[in-house]
């Protein structure tokens, strides 16, 4: 028989057991430990995708309303009524006079016509252009020295040269506007050339043809006269926009790799060379500047140095560095309500409608405005300036409130990080309100911003920062001359004549 366990046999043996159920729970302990870290990383990952996912279908429903203006739901596309509209009229002083056979049988009731009584005639007038080429060969005098003997010969006239043939104004506009205003490379305008007017030039001097022109302008004195005539004016508007540049050493972001201003709603930022533009809220004056960078010393740089006026933008923080020089800042209101209308569209439900408030608040100020620079008024009624901004304030601090906490996938939630921008820079949205003389945007500047849009969305980009140059300043010189009523064959004409349109010089105080 075998000898039964004695108790201490027992007792070892359960404590051994109860060792390893211990061990057997604290291991799957662990492991319940690293299975929870794990679900709430899980959870985590889940949350911050949703939110991502909730992000990129906000954009993907975005549409050119959100970087247009707002069109109302009543407005009807095309003119509006009372717009003057831009017809053909009718010339008084026609340069050649024709006659059109007789109508063969009546409109109405399809009789002949034939040996009827003269009826009150009608008109027609078709406007058109005389494409010829001609050539002119200048006789260069020469006169010999009564005291040496040696022959000199008269100079060439502006735009020929003594000795060589030479294109003429016509055909130096028609490459300039092609490549500057067509968006046309050099290659095609080229061709296109050969085939509208009937000469065929080369690319290369397509190219030159621009340059020429840069170079004349930069000679007499364009850029300052240019910079002068903007320092003089009270009110400017700015804004900027990327730009592709093929230039050697160029940073990264000039292929598309930019960083981006959280204040400024996303806008490409920092090491890609940009088209800085300074206008006149009337566009009478345009002036686009060829930034290395959007970097606050390179944008503040391309401000006039002497403006002391008031400067329209967008919420581009560098341009807060030029406030103790300016006699103040109005933040484009057109941009505040893109990002009002971004964040409305957030939810849920109508939690974000704080943001709607904003963007009728600020119309309605618009409009009161409006209303009383119509009377000849030269401020706003101070009650009901003071309900509108107790409005707006209100609307503000709600949508700080309500979004302090709310969760975002990379930092703020765009709700709450708009009311705080909008409680920062109240005065200078609310300028308008107060100087009657400053517009409420910046849509001046912005609509001179799609010119290097569309010419990079065809072309595709600029070689160097210096042809990026050459393309702003001729840019600047042809839209300021053509609101000044020059065209821009007569502009380019001038200019290579050595005689360049200028913008009006201040008027000494």
């Amino acid at each position: 028989m075998p000898e039964e366990p004695g108790l201490a046999d027992v007792i070892a043996e359960q404590g051994e057991l109860l060792a390893r159920l211990r061990a057997v729970v604290e291991a799957k302990d662990a492991e319940n430990q690293v299975l929870r870290a794990e679900l709430d990383a899980a959870r985590e990952r889940e949350r911050r995708l949703e939110l991502r996912l909730a992000e990129l279908e906000r954009r993907l429903r975005m549409d050119s309303s959100e970087s247009e203006r707002e069109r109302r739901k009543d407005r009807r596309r095309g003119g509006q009524p009372g717009h003057p509209g831009r017809r053909l009229a009718r010339d008084p002083d026609p340069g050649e006079r024709k006659d059109a056979d007789p109508p063969a049988q009546c409109r109405h009731c399809g009789a002949g016509l034939d040996g009827a009584a003269a009826a009150a005639p009608g008109w027609a007038q078709v406007v058109d252009v005389q494409v010829t080429k001609t050539v002119t060969e200048w006789t260069l005098p020469g006169l010999e020295c009564p005291c040496c003997g040696t022959a000199t010969v008269a100079g060439a006239p502006p735009g020929a040269y003594a000795g060589s043939v030479s294109y003429g104004p016509a055909l130096n506009g028609a490459a300039v506007v092609l490549t500057g205003y067509g968006n046309v490379p050099p290659e095609r305008a080229a061709h296109v050339m050969g085939m509208l007017l009937g000469v065929r030039v080369s690319a290369g001097w397509v190219d030159k043809a621009s340059a020429r022109l840069s170079r004349r302008l930069g000679q007499a004195g364009f850029d300052a006269a240019m910079c002068a005539a903007l320092a003089a004016e009270p009110v400017l508007a700015a804004d900027e926009t990327p730009v592709n540049v093929l230039a050697p050493g160029a940073p990264a972001q000039a292929a598309g790799q930019e960083e981006e201003d959280p204040e400024d709603g996303g806008k490409t930022a920092s090491g890609a060379p940009h088209v800085l533009v300074i206008r006149t809220p009337g566009e009478r004056l345009t002036w686009l500047r060829a930034l290395g960078s959007r970097r606050k010393e390179d944008v503040t740089a391309g401000v006039p140095a002497l403006f002391t006026g008031f400067l329209i933008t967008d919420g581009y923080r560098a341009y807060q560095q030029l406030l103790p020089r300016l006699a103040g800042v109005q933040q484009c209101c057109q941009h505040v309500i893109r990002r009002c209308r971004a964040v409305t569209k957030l939810g849920p439900g109508s939690l974000q409608s704080w943001a709607g408030d904003v963007i009728s608040i600020l119309r309605e100020a618009h409009q009161a405005v409006e209303e009383a620079r119509a009377r000849g008024d030269t401020a706003l009624d101070p009650e009901q300036l003071d309900k509108l901004r107790q409005r707006y304030d209100e609307a503000a601090a709600f949508g700080v409130t309500h979004n302090r906490l709310r969760d975002w996938h990379d930092g703020n939630h765009p709700g709450y990080t708009l009311g705080c921008w909008l409680q920062a820079y109240k005065e200078q949205v609310w300028l308008f309100t107060r100087e009657f003389a400053v517009e409420w945007t910046s849509n001046s500047a912005e609509r001179a911003v799609k010119g290097p849009k569309r010419h990079q969305a065809v072309s595709g980009y600029w070689h160097t920062l210096a042809t990026l140059d050459r393309w702003c300043r001729i840019r600047s010189y042809l839209d300021s001359a053509a609101n000044h009523g020059l065209s821009a064959l007569n502009a380019i004409r001038a200019a290579l004549e050595g005689k360049p349109w200028l913008p009006p010089l201040p008027a000494l105080a």
